[in-house]
């Protein structure tokens, strides 16, 4: 599929056509990160240590991260996460945990390091942490163990910048889904130690194994240039490792006890979706795509290079796939602030979702909502149900009627090179704005929605 995206855009060329807009630079300034994890043997909980490198493009008197696995979903499945010591620039400091949306007796969702002295944009700081992680037990979560396996994802402290704005200490709100926000990051190292007969994946290339800290166990080693956030599954595994036709290199994990899709029908239907993807949004973002099924996942949750599934059943498959992986360009690639603009992420998520897989006639607008730009903070005292039905589907109907209205050509066009505008930052609706500006008939539409403001 690379191979003829690089021969269209030659003949476009020839034919005087415009070529794909090409991707804005990662950030040079990038936070750099090291990471690891050693499991208990029992995969139950974990150990951790991270190390961040961070350039702050304003003044700063204080470094804040996120815990997010101690927010009130994760949390009330038996998840925690508890910062243990922290160092700023090598000095040890106490870490200040404020609760920030956690529920009672769980451990806070912001952790501040304060700084021996206030820097000003442009200096280096440097902070390790250690941390405990707990996962829980049958848990229908982005983290969890069962029959043998364990997975987990969002589960370091993450760091809470965002340029041009500065830190996000937003309440963590009572509502399954993704509400974290993160710049990418270059992950030099993500480590992780688990029983030798563990099999592992995580995010980014693999850097090969070496003995673990104690007898029978093993160290595997991830790194990649630009991701916002981290998953990693481990245990009693099978691994089928790929090709896909787009020249992705995919890493599927399916139980050891059995899954109701075949790993080659999972295969095969990541294969055709990401083809399908591709052609819609421009190249995959990440070489390596790394998916795990978590037995007592109902669902699918999407990161950086990486995705979990449920045992998803056979009818399911195609459209879960299809959405799951159309988040490797919208959030993964093209962020978001995902707790203040769900629909960023999820309506341009599901709007792909229909059209690589030929449902778009399921989507109607509802002509009397005004409500699609509403933060999850809203959504949460809503509930999951209108959520979904209000970010999701009104989301992707809106979209796909604004597509109709400007004609389908202008639509991608815009679309594509608002990704490739908007790849590796965090994206807000005025850039949607901005990138759909020449076609009123497309801007009109998510405005009367609820999700661009006036003009």
């Amino acid at each position: 599929m690379r191979a003829l995206t690089v021969l269209v855009a030659l003949l476009l060329a020839v034919a005087g056509c415009a070529t794909p807009p090409a991707q804005a630079a990662p950030w040079l300034e990038r936070p750099s990160v090291d990471l690891s994890y050693d499991l208990a043997p029992d995969l139950r909980s974990a150990t951790g240590r991270e190390s961040v490198t961070f350039t702050p493009d304003r003044r700063v008197c204080e470094l804040v991260f996120r815990t997010w696995p101690n927010a009130p979903s994760p949390a009330s499945e038996g998840n925690a996460l508890q910062v243990t010591d922290a160092a700023v620039d090598g000095r040890s400091t106490e870490p200040v945990v404020r609760a920030a949306g956690a529920p009672s007796g769980a451990p806070g969702t912001l952790v501040e390091l304060p700084l021996p002295a206030c820097v000003d944009a442009g200096t280096p700081v440097r902070a390790e942490l250690g941390f405990t992680l707990r996962l829980g037990v049958d848990a229908d979560e982005r983290l969890g163990t069962s029959a043998g396996t364990a997975w987990f994802g969002s589960a370091f402290p993450m760091l809470a910048w965002v340029r041009g704005q500065g830190w996000v200490r937003d309440d963590a709100v009572r509502i399954p889904g993704e509400t974290a926000v993160s710049e990418e990051f270059r992950l030099d190292a993500l480590r992780v130690t688990a029983p030798a007969a563990a099999a592992v994946s995580g995010v980014g290339r693999t850097d090969g194994t070496a003995p673990g800290p104690r007898p029978g166990t093993t160290t595997h080693t991830f790194r990649a240039d630009g991701i916002r956030d981290v998953s990693v599954a481990v245990g009693a595994y099978r691994v089928l490792e790929r090709e896909t036709a787009d020249g992705t290199r995919l890493h599927l994990f399916t139980p050891l006890a059995g899954t109701r899709v075949d790993p080659e029908r999972w295969a095969a239907e990541i294969d055709g979706a990401l083809g399908r993807l591709e052609d819609l949004l421009g190249p995959v973002p990440q070489p390596d795509l790394w998916v795990a099924i978590a037995p007592s996942q109902s669902s699918g949750i999407e990161y950086p290079g990486a995705l979990q599934f449920g045992d998803t059943a056979p009818r399911e498959l195609p459209e879960l796939v299809a959405h799951e992986l159309a988040h490797q360009w919208f959030y993964a690639l093209v962020g978001s602030d995902q707790g203040r603009d769900p629909w960023l992420d999820e309506a341009f998520t599901t709007y792909a979702q229909a059209r690589a897989t030929g449902t778009e006639s399921g989507y109607v607008v509802d002509e009397d909502r005004d409500d699609l730009g509403l933060p999850m903070a809203a959504w949460a005292e809503r509930g999951f149900g209108p959520y979904n039905t209000g970010v999701y589907v009104q989301g992707a109907a809106v979209l796909l009627a604004a597509r109709e209205r400007a004609g389908a050509a202008a639509f991608d066009d815009a679309l594509r090179a608002y990704v490739a505008d908007h790849a590796q930052r965090v994206a807000t609706p005025d850039d949607v704005a901005r990138a759909f500006a020449g076609l009123p008939a497309v801007t009109d539409a998510p405005t009367r929605a609820g999700a661009l403001p006036p003009t």
